[in-house]
C-alpha cells in the first residue's frame, strides 16, 4: 500500500490512539484490584492448592449465582468444558457438530476431541453468531431423516449437535437457535467463552442449550489464569460433568476405582481462589468495559471508514473486545492499517481466520459462509483492557 493510502486512515488510527493515550497494554489485560492477593495466600495457606478445596465449590456457586443457572462444574478451560459438555450430552465418534466458521479455534477442537467431525455454518450479520434462519434452511434443504436421527446423505454421517458462539460478546440469537435444534433433534451447547456479563433481555447467555461453556482465561472477562466452566440447568448432566471431570472416580475412602473413562479436567483449588475474587469485581470490570465501549463511540463518530460495532437492541454486551468495522472500501487496506496500528504501539488484531480454511479443518463439510467471510474481511479488534476506561 502506498503512503497516500494509508494516510486515509489516519483519522481511524489517531482516534484509536486518542483512547489509548499511548497505553502499552496488551489486546486485553486482566484487571487485579480485589481480593486476588489474599484469597491466593489463603489457598497457598490451607494446602490445598489443586483440585481439591473449598474455593472450587465457592466458584461454582458463585458463577452459577451471577448467570442465574442451577448448576457450575469448573474445569482446567473453555475448551476442556466444550470437550467435557459434547461427551457428556452423547455426542460420539463420527457424528458431525454444526460449529460457526467464525470461532476461536478451540470450537472446532473441542468436537475433534470428542472424535467427531465439525460441520461447519454462517453466521447472522446483525449478531456474528450462527444464523438460526441460515441454518434451518440449510437443514432443511440437504439433511435427511434416518433410523437413528439426523443424517449427512453426502458423507452418511450422524448429524447430532449444534455449537453456538456469543461472538466478542455480542449475544447469538440463542432462543432461536435452540428451536432449530429442537426441531431437528440436535444437542444445543452455547459456546459463551467471551459472553460472561452478556444478556439478552434478562437472560444471561449460556442458558438455553443444553449447556454453557465459558472461559476464564487471562485474556477474558474475568480470569482463573486458565480455566473455564459448564453451566446447566440439568442436576443430572452436572453430576455427570463433574464426575466425568475428576477421571470417574467412584467415591470411597480409600479406594481407587473409575466406572468409565474419565478426564482431569477438575479446576484447580489455586485458580478457583482467583476467580472467586474475580468474581467479586464483575460488575465493576462491566462497567468499565461499557464505558470504554462509549469512549470509542466519541472518538470515532467523525471517522468515514467504518463504524464501531455496538450491541442490538432488546441484547446488553459485555463489549469484552471492542470492534471495529470497515466498510467494504477500507476493508481492502485492512492488513495495512493493523500494521500501523502495530508498529505505532496500538495492539489491534483481525478476527480468528474463518474454521473452515483452516489447514486441519480444510476437508471438513462447510456450508458456503459469506458472512463470515466478510467479516473477516472488515473487522478490526481493538485495546480492550478494562484499564483504559478513565
Amino acid at each position: 500500500m502506498t503512503q497516500r493510502r494509508l494516510s486515509r486512515h489516519g483519522g481511524l488510527i489517531d482516534a484509536v490512539q486518542s483512547v489509548v493515550a499511548g497505553n502499552k497494554l496488551s489486546l486485553h489485560e486482566p484487571q487485579f484490584d480485589g481480593n486476588e492477593k489474599r484469597f491466593l495466600l489463603d489457598c497457598i495457606e490451607s494446602g490445598y492448592v489443586s483440585s481439591v478445596g473449598a474455593f472450587v465449590s465457592r466458584f461454582e456457586e458463585d458463577l452459577a449465582k451471577f448467570v442465574g443457572a442451577s448448576h457450575a462444574v469448573a474445569v482446567v478451560n473453555g475448551t476442556s468444558g466444550l470437550h467435557l459438555a459434547l461427551v457428556g450430552l452423547g455426542v460420539k465418534p463420527g457424528d458431525e457438530v454444526f460449529v460457526p466458521a467464525l470461532s476461536f479455534v478451540a470450537t472446532a477442537n473441542a468436537v475433534a476431541l470428542a472424535g467427531a467431525v465439525p460441520h461447519y455454518v454462517d453466521v447472522s450479520e446483525e449478531t456474528w453468531g450462527v444464523s438460526p434462519e441460515g441454518l434451518r434452511e440449510y437443514l432443511s434443504s440437504f439433511a435427511r431423516v434416518g433410523a437413528d436421527g439426523l443424517i449427512n446423505p453426502r458423507t452418511g454421517r450422524p448429524l447430532t449437535a449444534l455449537i453456538a458462539m456469543h461472538t466478542l460478546g455480542f449475544p447469538a440469537d440463542a432462543e432461536a437457535l435452540a428451536e432449530v435444534a429442537r426441531d431437528f433433534g440436535l444437542i444445543f451447547i452455547e459456546d459463551a467463552a467471551e459472553s460472561l456479563g452478556s444478556y439478552v433481555g434478562r437472560a444471561h447467555t449460556g442458558l438455553a442449550g443444553q449447556a454453557g461453556v465459558f472461559s476464564f482465561n487471562g485474556n477474558k472477562t474475568i480470569t482463573t489464569g486458565g480455566g473455564g466452566a459448564i453451566v446447566t440447568s440439568d442436576p443430572v448432566l452436572a453430576a455427570r460433568l463433574k464426575h466425568l471431570s475428576t477421571t470417574a472416580k467412584i467415591a470411597h475412602r480409600y479406594e481407587f476405582d473409575h466406572d468409565e473413562v474419565g478426564f482431569n479436567y477438575r479446576m484447580p483449588n489455586i485458580n478457583a481462589a482467583l476467580g472467586v475474587a474475580q468474581l467479586e469485581q464483575l460488575p465493576e470490570i462491566l462497567e468499565r468495559q461499557r464505558r470504554l465501549h462509549m469512549m470509542y463511540v466519541k472518538a470515532l463518530e467523525d471517522i468515514s471508514s467504518g463504524t464501531k460495532a455496538s450491541e442490538r437492541l432488546g441484547t446488553s454486551s459485555n463489549y469484552w473486545l471492542q470492534a471495529f468495522l470497515l466498510d467494504e472500501t477500507a476493508a481492502k487496506d485492512k492488513n495495512a492499517i493493523l500494521n500501523a496500528f502495530l508498529d505505532s504501539g496500538v495492539a489491534a488484531r483481525p478476527l480468528w481466520r474463518p474454521l473452515n480454511r483452516l489447514t486441519p479443518y480444510r476437508l471438513s463439510p462447510s456450508a458456503l459462509t459469506p458472512v463470515v467471510d466478510n467479516l473477516y474481511a472488515r473487522v478490526i479488534c481493538l485495546p480492550s483492557s478494562p484499564a483504559l476506561a478513565r
